[in-house]
């Protein structure tokens, strides 16, 4: 066995076209690590729904030059298998290690496959990449990022010439490509050929944003920003320049792209302690809101003063952000009969919007996690889900968006502040209107993926019948679909009582991390009773999570 693997990876070694790699591979080969270089041989990254993701090394178990030329080498025969024998196939990268790399590397398999290539000019955020997809007539489009993971990961993710992530089938027809690459040796790779974009794309993404935005709406809410030491802060500031705010106050040590991510355990606005340095920030300049975009600047997290919380501000949960986005977009005139009329959300968000659409005469759909589903919805007007991500803009960027969501926020912000209100009045209004929608989540991240699987079996094998005093009155495996929904790795249980709740239970695509999503909705009659409700929906909440890690084993 450890002859077999030397011999695997020796063969891998003499095909790797990275110095860096090769040396890394080198030392474990020579050091005889067996334990090391079959966690590295022990298969394949696997290529799905969501691309590739993975942590940055040596080997097919790992993100890699090697790795990366096959997905780009199968991508290419896919699309050339549908027809698609010279299109233009753009790609973008973000600052981290090995993005342009991989992005130049995809560039040259493109060109030597026959297709056309064009690379964004510089480290970009995601959604300009998914904009310059059907801005310039592309195929398809590639992202290299790892979004918000760790820094030692990577990422490589794939958009077909409509502007939104791949879906089943094409990313099994993909990962059939890829698996069908033979040597590397065999794929050609010009050093030459492919086109590097000015800034015309990025003008013209700027440009797309004046969409989003109300003429001689109100622009004065002041921002302290910060790009968690992503690629966000060059394109906030001209956005914000272009839009006509007050410039954002920075997070210095945050701005400039640094893919060691030094100041964070991890590049998440939703992770504990990543917005500290935000946050003091704020104290220091008194602005009327605080906003973060993620490494990729695809995701925008929004915080509130807020007396009541430590240090005197409150991060909002993304199920609050797309509430007041909504509650936003109706006061700015969507209406029941416009052309593209339905709001849409992940069916792990909370059900608050539908709520909103209903009351606004709108159409809404619930869909798979990810918003490679929900930017298909058809007649989407606009699209989230509480992993901070947000659609506000469906004919520019089919995908989710941090750029102009910061700027549909501080939109609202100037709006509500030239009321003499702010963005937690307003969230009190929608819980009058609407019952308070409370939402929570409870997250393992794991370092045995086993462990996710064993919870899972637990639960379909012994779902519970309990919850916070709540009775499960239906249990869903989604694994089997519904009516509406595709299957998928989930459970979703309803339960009531005292108040209706909702709760699902789902591995991460992206992490190993099992996530259970927690709703209560309790019946608010007025301002007065805020409070209160608040005050029992943690309680439930708090005591759902209990017993729900209970009934997982977690």
């Amino acid at each position: 066995m450890a002859q077999d693997l030397i011999a695997r990876a020796q063969a891998w070694l003499a095909e790797d076209p990275d110095a860096e790699t090769r040396d890394e591979l080198s030392r474990l080969i020579e050091a005889g690590d067996t334990t090391d270089l079959e966690a590295r041989f022990a298969g394949t990254l696997q290529f799905g729904t969501a691309g590739l993701r993975g942590e940055l090394g040596a080997g097919p178990m790992r993100m890699n030059r090697a790795v990366v030329i096959r997905a780009a080498a199968g991508l290419a025969a896919y699309l050339k298998a549908q027809g698609h024998t010279d299109g233009l196939v753009v790609i973008g990268y973000d600052a981290r290690y090995k993005s342009a790399d991989f992005a130049r590397d995809t560039a040259a398999v493109m060109i030597g496959a026959g297709l056309r290539a064009a690379l964004l000019p510089r480290p970009l955020p995601t959604p300009v990449l998914a904009f310059a997809i059907r801005h310039l007539g592309a195929v398809a489009g590639v992202e290299v990022t790892a979004s918000h993971n760790p820094p030692r990961d990577n990422g490589y993710k794939v958009y077909l010439g409509d502007g939104s992530q791949i879906v089943s089938p094409a990313d099994a027809g993909i990962a059939e490509r890829i698996d069908a690459v033979g040597g590397l040796h065999d794929v050609p790779r010009p050093g030459s050929g492919w086109e590097t974009l000015g800034d015309e794309v990025l003008d013209a993404y700027l440009a797309r944003t004046d969409v989003v935005l109300t003429p001689a709406s109100p622009r004065t809410a002041r921002v302290v920003y910060t790009a968690m030491h992503g690629v966000g802060t060059d394109v906030v500031l001209a956005a914000w320049e272009r839009a006509g705010f007050p410039a954002p106050v920075l997070v210095d040590e945050q701005a400039e792209p640094d893919p060691a991510f030094p100041t964070v355990a991890f590049p998440n606005p939703e992770e504990p302690g990543a917005m500290d340095l935000a946050f003091v920030k704020a104290r220091e300049v008194g602005p009327d809101i605080v906003i973060a975009n993620d490494p990729d600047a695809d995701r925008c997290a929004v915080a509130v003063p807020d007396d009541g919380a430590d240090g005197g501000w409150r991060m909002l949960r993304g199920d609050e952000v797309g509430a007041l986005l909504a509650a936003h977009l109706v006061r700015k005139g969507v209406r029941a009969g416009d052309a593209r009329h339905t709001f849409a959300e992940s069916i792990v968000s909370s059900s608050l919007l539908g709520r909103i659409a209903e009351a606004a005469g709108l159409g809404y759909e619930e869909t798979l996690t990810g918003f490679k589903w929900i930017a298909r919805v058809e007649g989407l007007r606009y699209g989230y889900e509480e992993a901070l991500g947000y659609c506000v803009d469906p004919e520019g960027v089919r995908d989710k968006d941090g750029i102009t969501a910061a700027l549909l926020v501080a939109e609202l912000a100037s709006e509500l502040k030239a009321q003499g209100r702010g963005l937690s009045d307003l969230l009190d209004d929608l819980a009058v209107a609407h019952g308070l929608h409370a939402t929570d989540q409870l997250s393992v991240r794991v370092e045995d993926l086993g462990i996710i699987a064993d919870a899972m079996r637990r639960l379909r094998e012994q779902p519970p019948v309990l919850l916070a005093g709540l009775h499960v009155v239906s249990a869903e495996d989604l694994t089997k679909g519904t009516a509406q929904l595709p299957p998928t790795d989930g459970l979703r249980y309803y339960l009531e009582g005292e108040f209706k709740a909702r709760v699902i239970v789902r591995p991460s695509g992206t992490e190993p991390k099992l996530k259970c999503y927690l709703e209560v909705v309790v019946p608010v009659g007025d301002a007065r009773e805020l409070s209160a409700a608040r005050g029992r929906a943690a309680d439930v909440l708090g005591a759902i999570k209990t017993d729900l890690a209970t009934a997982a084993g977690i």
